[in-house]
């Protein structure tokens, strides 16, 4: 959600380097486009000694601005310590004395999307006035990836060992992951009768994506929907360039509000969305070829990591044959669309 920042910051410092710090699970996400130059891996929560060392390796860095798309007092205090001169992001979570450029926050109780923070704080470093944001500014909020020849030849490696039945169907992806905590996550059995769903009366092969946190949900979505036609990503190495290899050959991607729900937009692959506990305009990227699905609940959208009341309702009682409707009316209107 920040690919549409970073690019207007790109465009107006086309002679800066560029110098994305990430986390190492993320790490891989930007491979494959020119709007960073380079990446620096930053591990929080090693010992005191190897925190130094990375705090100096950015003071020898010699930055001239730090742009901090996350809300943090973490990220703010280490450009703050790096020595960077002038740091730029929204005045949250005590941090505004670490910011030369503390930007107002809007109220917390009040979802707003995420893509056009990041683009408020892209507006501010080029010297535009938030308000215009975004379609006076003249910056776009469709989101970017790209694929490398490695994450290529990774998913060659995988859909080789495919049977040429499961290749001359269709492709839908399913992701069940969930990083933001067990509220998030749609039931394993749900998953599984979906895929059996769209496996036998849709005549698609279904192949469920998943990290290393989601393998094991990904094996038992596949045994439990004991389908020759749903298989997963479980037996390959891992690694977030074969995750968006597979969903850019995907024709559809169901998917929780989890990261490489992202991955679909870029790509132009239509997204059925499963909302839970999460406000749905906290991640809205305004992608038109997404279909949302919620239920209406007097306790939700709650926005916890886990389920206050201990029912879990929202997710539990939104149904594999719910989701399954869904999947056909967006599937029936692209291709309306595209007639």
């Amino acid at each position: 959600m920040a690919t549409p920042a970073l690019r207007a910051i790109r465009q107006e410092f086309s002679d800066a380097e560029i110098v994305s710090i990430q986390r190492p699970y993320v790490a891989d996400v930007l491979d494959g486009l020119t709007l960073v130059d380079r990446s620096i891996s930053w591990k929080s929560g090693e010992k005191l000694t190897s925190q130094l060392r990375f705090l100096q390796q950015l003071r020898s860095e010699h930055f001239d601005l730090a742009v901090l798309f996350p809300n943090s007092f973490r990220s703010a205090s280490l450009a703050f310590l790096a020595g960077i001169s002038r740091r730029v992001g929204i005045n949250r979570d005590y941090r505004r004395w670490l910011l030369t450029d503390p930007l107002p926050a809007g109220e917390r109780q009040i979802p707003h999307p995420a893509i056009d923070e990041y683009l408020k704080i892209a507006a501010h470093v080029l010297g535009r006035e938030s308000s215009e944001l975004p379609a006076e500014s003249g910056m776009s909020r469709a989101m970017e990836l790209a694929l490398t020849d490695q994450d290529r030849r990774r998913w060659n490696s995988f859909w080789n060992k495919q049977s040429a039945e499961f290749k001359s169907r269709p492709l839908i992806c399913l992701n069940p992951g969930g990083a933001f905590g067990a509220a998030k996550h749609w039931p394993t059995a749900h998953f599984a009768a979906l895929a059996r769903q769209i496996a036998t009366e849709m005549k698609r092969s279904v192949l469920v994506v998943c990290g290393p946190a989601e393998k094991e949900e990904a094996i038992q979505i596949v045994e439990q929907a004991n389908h020759p036609f749903v298989t997963s990503l479980a037996g390959e190495p891992l690694h977030l360039g074969l995750t968006k290899a597979a969903i850019q050959q995907a024709e559809l991607l169901v998917t929780t509000d989890s990261g490489p729900r992202h991955f679909a937009a870029p790509f132009q692959v239509p997204a059925v969305t499963l909302f839970g506990p999460t406000h749905q305009m906290w991640s809205e990227t305004f992608y038109d070829r997404s279909l949302p699905v919620q239920l209406d609940l007097d306790c939700g959208p709650c926005q916890q990591r886990v389920c206050p009341l201990g029912h879990h309702r929202c997710m539990k009682e939104l149904g594999a044959d719910q989701v399954f409707q869904a999947v056909i009316s967006l599937l029936d209107q692209q291709q309306r669309n595209a007639a």
